[in-house]
């Protein structure tokens, strides 16, 4: 049976410092997405926000509409749709318009939403978020599932509702819910049969929470008659990779302190060092990030598995914390090389190379017959003086 291989890709917020020109700013991640399509990565997670100047996609429909017509085979997924802000149904529309958009090539991807200015921007009350998420992810999952939908939560009320496209694969587009250190979108997960997208899966509390979610979503499951996979289990984290670790340790230090006084300060998300202690440092010895080589990255992979068991698909949290050159050479690294180690992609190759050299007095005696014998049969046939003494120089010269 065929090993199942783990999928790769990128959790892309975005996280663009808001000192970059924006129409620069968008040009970047198409251009992202684009060459992850040529390294073939799987999948490419677009977020939603709309406030903090970082995390500048308000509309990930409208980026992946736009981001599919210049790739050819890696899948998109919304990462993840802001559930409070929108009118579900409009929302499921836009989706299944993608589905085609994008021939098949969506995943779909359900959040209560990120940042309290967002939803305090449009008047809805934070600690609300996660009971609007709750209610309305049935109706959009049957929506999206090709039926009729008459159903009224405390923030929608759907009459008939229908969708005017059928799913454009049979199986319809990937679902999957958000979920982090509380149990929440796991126990969604597991309840409706949809994918988990484990973010901050390396943080100390995301990391140590892995093992736990995916219990409670497989419980939740087996409580409402539901199966899930952990194919469909997407875990993400960040990474930057180099040559050694040296450069990578180099590279970061072009925006990594910006970023870390960012996700502190407007994301309020715990990860500044302690004084005196190296950025760079603080996230690699709490395990966070990968900032070293290939080789790390690979070790980073078997450290989950280790925590969390099989899981489908890793992406890394995308970041600015080297400028976009050695970005997107790390992005080159990984697909090169970590990726085929932990896949075993090119394990044939080297058994092949390998095998070629344990043989290769058999094979080089065999080459050096078959060569003597033509040439025997040719001075048989012209007489030996017909024959060039430099190639029959070089032929003895070669098989000795």
């Amino acid at each position: 049976m065929t090993e199942q291989r783990m999928r790769f890709g990128a959790f892309i917020a975005p996280h663009v410092p808001p000192d970059v020109h924006p129409a620069i700013a968008l040009d970047y991640n198409l251009d992202l997405v684009r060459h992850m399509d040529k390294l073939h990565y799987d999948e490419a997670w677009i977020g939603e926000h709309h406030s903090g100047g970082w995390e500048i996609i308000g509309s990930p429909e409208v980026f992946i509409a736009a981001a599919s017509q210049h790739t050819k085979t890696i899948k998109f997924g919304t990462g993840v749709n802001s559930i409070p802000y929108h009118n579900i149904y409009t929302l499921a529309d836009r989706i299944r318009q993608l589905e085609y958009v994008t021939r098949g090539r969506i995943m779909f991807g359900m959040g209560p939403g990120s940042l309290p200015s967002d939803a305090y921007m449009q008047g809805i009350v934070t600690a609300d978020v996660r009971d609007v998420l709750e209610e309305s992810i049935e109706p959009l999952v049957r929506l999206l599932r090709g039926e009729t939908v008459t159903m009224k939560g405390k923030t929608f009320n759907l009459q008939e509702a229908r969708l005017q496209f059928p799913p454009y694969t049979a199986e319809g587009p990937d679902i999957a819910t958000a979920s982090q250190v509380s149990p929440t979108g796991a126990r969604m997960c597991g309840k409706f049969g949809l994918s988990m997208l484990s973010l901050g899966a390396t943080s100390s509390g995301g990391f140590n929470a892995l093992a736990a979610n995916w219990k409670i979503a497989e419980d939740a499951a087996a409580e409402h008659g539901k199966t899930i996979k952990r194919s469909g289990w997407r875990l993400v984290g960040p990474v930057h990779i180099a040559e050694t670790r040296e450069k990578a340790r180099e590279n970061v230090r072009y925006g990594l302190q910006r970023w870390v006084d960012y996700m502190a300060e407007v994301a309020s998300i715990p990860l500044a060092p302690p004084p005196g202690v190296d950025p760079v440092d603080h996230l690699i010895n709490m395990g966070f990030a990968v900032i070293g080589t290939p080789d790390d990255f690979v070790a980073q992979i078997a450290r989950i598995r280790e925590q969390a068991g099989d899981f489908g698909a890793f992406l890394n949290l995308d970041h600015h914390w080297a400028d976009s050159v050695e970005t997107f050479r790390s992005y080159e690294l990984i697909a090169k090389y970590a990726i085929p180690k932990i896949n075993s992609l090119t394990r044939p190759g080297l058994e092949s190379e390998a095998w070629i050299k344990q043989n290769h007095e058999k094979f080089r005696g065999e080459m050096s017959r078959a060569v003597k014998a033509k040439i025997d049969q040719y001075a048989a046939e012209k007489g030996n003086e017909a024959l060039n003494p430099d190639i029959v120089a070089h032929f003895e010269e070669t098989t000795k």
